[in-house]
Formats: structure tokens, sequence, C-alpha cells
């Protein structure tokens, strides 16, 4: 018992520190390097952080912590079908869910924890399931900047499960939106993601903060992380906790001259306080100060994934570090538990084969929302393949097709480029986005994305899943969402924002697809665009 001691309820957490303005111990007179960058560049930092700069968001925040009874769920999600199901709770007035990320518990295919950001409470909200995704409950979890207690901005959220630890944990950031600090943290449930690591608690994977002298390097930005643990009990490296994440250098003008990808990784998650884990850091792609922000220290979502042997492998995009153009899709490799990788990084994309959108800003036409080129990987343990998904806008930015890559050799290789966003045998019209894939134990890959091909004006939003049985040769396609929905209602009042990526786990019993969704977008009646996280669960058998 007195392990779960120093967890508490989210929703607590929210009610007693969320939303709350810095304490005088940080109030700093000069405008942090981030948001320069942010109001000076188009691209670079990501999405998540930037709009939290957007004064609607700003004001809307304000009003609910100015009455917190607004914040008070209104729904715990509930369906008879699997067809569609909200998993989140409501607010009032509702505010916009995106971003998710799922993960199963390997002790029980029915448990699921899904983590998405939350503008309610400005963290993450945690939807947990133990039936299978039928019903859903909602709970909070905020970020605390532990040297003063205050919270902070959060989101980006990642979730993994540890077989070794009988345990979910879940990243996200930690930021203010007037203040340097940036961290990436780490919390912990024993419960199926029910209660979860005070705020003050959690584990820091990165900071930009120095205990030691209490300076902030405000030449540090940490962004976009993902997390992967190591479940195979014959690896050397079994239970160890990879985050890997983008470490910005900033100059003072608000500029990015590097942008590489970093990971931190750790063997223990101490339950009774999880902010003693120690991490180690490493490079991932090393610095290169002075370049420009381009080159290959120029990096952006970075995505791990453990193999069964123990190797750790690495998705991400070589993107410039203030702009959203993107240059290749590259990936790294560690067979020593992180510690060192490739000495050059593989790159998967073949001349003539893929094109990134070539808005500096990652805006496609008819779009009011960014659409960055978010990538992913997933792992094959029966075959050993490594299937590599994202978006290709090879016949221009109005249509952009989901294609995969795949390689039988630990990524040594990677085959030519192949759609699997596909209708009646051709690459499906309009524009598709926001890919995601998952492997389930038995060698099946699944992947999901958004989709316009049933729009005639190229605007309005389903989501698609495509399954391959044969190892990634083939890739049929199925609609999962069961209506379309407006984009521009999406995100209060501009539809500027929907989050830069869908969700996606599978095992062999049961494939939890989660995905932004604005079909009850309430922008007609109180002009705060919303959207929600939606799944359509499949149960495959016993």
């Amino acid at each position: 018992m007195r392990r779960l001691g120093l967890l508490v309820t989210a929703v607590t957490l929210v009610a007693t520190v969320g939303l709350a303005s810095p304490t005088a111990a940080l109030v700093k007179g000069s405008t942090p390097r981030w948001v320069k960058h942010v109001k000076s560049f188009p691209g670079g930092i990501s999405n998540t952080v930037r709009f939290t700069l957007d004064p609607a968001v700003a004001g809307a925040q304000a009003r609910l912590a100015a009455r917190p009874q607004l914040r008070a769920p209104r729904l715990t999600t509930s369906s008879g079908s699997l067809q569609n199901v909200q998993m989140n709770d409501d607010s009032f007035p509702e505010m916009p869910q995106n971003e998710e990320s799922v993960a199963y518990s390997l002790d029980d295919p029915m448990v699921a924890v899904a983590g998405a950001n939350d503008y309610v409470s400005g963290g993450v909200v945690v939807m947990r399931t133990s039936d299978g995704g039928r019903s859903w409950t909602s709970t909070r979890v905020v970020p605390v900047f532990r040297p003063t207690s205050d919270a902070c901005s959060g989101g980006d959220p990642a979730v993994a499960y540890s077989r070794r630890d009988h345990a979910f944990y879940l990243a996200q950031l930690c930021f203010f939106r007037t203040l340097p600090h940036s961290e990436v943290q780490v919390f912990k449930s024993l419960n199926n993601g029910a209660t979860w690591t005070p705020g003050r608690r959690s584990a820091v994977a990165a900071t930009n903060f120095d205990a030691a002298s209490g300076i902030t390097d405000e030449s540090i930005f940490n962004d976009k992380e993902l997390i992967a643990v190591d479940n195979t009990p014959t690896s050397p490296f079994y239970g160890r906790l990879y985050v890997t994440y983008t470490r910005f250098h900033i100059a003072a003008d608000g500029s990015s001259d590097s942008c590489p990808i970093q990971v931190s990784y750790t063997d223990n998650v101490p339950s009774a306080d999880p902010s003693q884990a120690v991490w180690t850091h490493r490079s991932v792609v090393p610095d290169a100060f002075g370049s420009g922000g381009v080159g290959e220290s120029a990096n952006q979502f970075s995505v791990p994934v453990v193999e069964t042997s123990g190797a750790l492998d690495i998705a991400y995009v070589l993107e410039e570090c203030n702009t959203s153009i993107d240059h290749g899709l590259r990936f790294q490799r560690s067979t020593n538990g992180g510690a060192s990788f490739l000495a050059s990084p593989v790159t998967v994309n073949k001349p003539g084969q893929w094109a990134d959108n070539p808005d500096p800003a990652d805006l496609i036409p008819n779009t009011a929302f960014r659409a960055p080129n978010t990538v992913a990987l997933a792992y094959s343990p029966p075959t050993g393949t490594l299937v590599y998904v994202y978006t290709n806008y090879l016949s221009g930015p109005g249509d952009g097709n989901i294609d995969v890559s795949v390689s039988h050799n630990h990524g040594a290789t990677w085959s030519n480029a192949k759609t699997i966003s596909r209708k009646a045998g051709l690459p499906a019209p309009n524009n598709q986005f926001f890919p995601w894939i998952a492997a389930a134990p038995n060698g099946t890959f699944y992947a999901i994305w958004l989709d316009r091909r049933r729009d005639p004006a190229n605007h309005d939003i389903d989501t698609f899943q495509a399954r391959s049985s044969n190892d990634g040769v083939s890739w049929p396609n199925v609609r999962i969402s069961t209506k379309r929905w407006n984009p521009d209602n999406g995100f209060f009042a501009s539809g500027a924002f929907i989050g830069d990526y869908s969700g996606l786990a599978a095992n062999n019993q049961v494939v939890y697809p989660v995905w932004t969704d604005g079909r009850d977008s309430n922008f007609a009646t109180t002009g705060v665009g919303e959207t929600d996280v939606f799944t359509a669960v499949q149960i495959l058998g016993p």
C-alpha cells in the first residue's frame, strides 16, 4: 500500500493547481527565447507549444480558472456498440482535446490508457478502459515545476506500458508562457490509469534547469517527446524506459541553429517517489551549432520502438529548426540500450519517391490548421520487419498520400515507398495526414490516418484504417469514422490547430485506434470550437 501512497487523483490535482499563474519567485521580465522563436519563425517548435500563446486559448483557460465549477466532468462515456465512442468527458463550455497516444496493458488486453492534449486543464486528459473500449473514464494530469510547485503548461502526451513494472507511464512537457523553463516529465500509474504521480513528484527526463545552481539555460527548449519500454524478458535491457525528444538551441533573437534528437533512459522509476529516477542522456543526432537550423542536426518528431532483441529503433524527420520544411525521413538504431547509435543515420526515403509539403508553416490548401509530416514506426516480433509510415506530397500539397517503407534487415535498408491510402486500387484522392502505425504481437500491422477522400471540396475529415496481415505487402482500407467533421470548428474561433498526430495500439485480441474528431463541436452556439477523442475499437477474439 505504501507504493500507492504518493499517487493522487488527477481531478484533485487540477482543482488545486491547474491553470495557476506562476508565483513571484518565477516572474521574469524578459521575453523567453522560445516565445521569440514562435512569434518570429513559422516552424521549428511544435504546434502544441505554439498554440499555448493563442489569445483565445489563454482567455478561455483564464475564464475556467476563475470559475472552476465549469471544469467539472459532464460525461463518462459508455456505449453498447464499439462503432464510434467518444473517450473523453466534457467540460462546460466544452474545450478542445487533440494529439492522442494510447497503450494497452500487457497483463490484460482489455485494459487500455490513452492521453490527449487537454485545453480544460492545460495538461493532459487521461482516458482509461477496462472493458475493451466499451466505456471510458477521464481524469487529468497537470505537470508541475518542482522547484516552485507552480503548475505549468503541458501536452504532447505519450503513453506506454511496462510489463516488468505492471505500470502505465505518461510523458508530457512542462513549460510557461512567460518563462524560459522547459522540461519533459514522466508520470506513473500502478492502477491502470486511475491515479498518477503527483505533479511535484514526476520524473524529469529532460530539463534546462540546473538544480545545483538554480540557473535556467534559456537557450534550450525541450520539445515533442515520445516514450517506449523494453518489454521483452530475455532482453539485456528488460524494463528500460526510453524517452526521445527534440532539443532546440535558441539564440537571443529567437532563431534556432540546432535542434537534434535526444534520448533519456532509466531502469527504475521508484513508485514511492518517481522524481528520484536517475536518467542517462545521450544524443541520437549530435549537435551542430551554427548550422543555421538546417542539416542532419535539424530534426523533429522522434518515434522510439524497441525490438525483442533489446535494440532501440528511432524514426524521425529531417526538419529545419526554424520552418516546418522537411528534407528527408531518417532512422537511427542502438544495440546497446541507447548508449550509442549508428555513426550515420539511415535515409529512408529514396530519390524521386517522396516530397514534403513545401509550405514553411505546414499549411495545406483549403485548410486553416497546420498539418506537419509526423511519422510513426512499428516492429513485427515474429518476422523482425519494420514499417515506417508517413505522408507523401509527391502529387502536390493538396493531394497528400499515406505511404509506408518496409525494412527486413533492422533498418539497414528500406523498400520503395508504397501508398497505403487507396481507393479502387489507386491512391485515394484529396489529402490524407496524421498517420500512426502499430503491430500486434502476432505480426499484423494496423495503420490509421485522417482522410478527406469523401469530401469533393477536400475539406471535411474522416478517419481510415488499413491492415496488413502479410508483413506489409498489402493494406486493405476501411473507413472507421461514422461521420465527417469540419476542422474549421475544431479549435476555438480559428480552427488553426487539431493536433499533430493520431494514436493506435494493437494486440491479438483488441485494436485501439484513437483520433481527433470535431463532429460534436459547439462552435455554432458558444463560439469556442472544440474536438474530442474518438475510437472505433475492434474486438478480434479471446
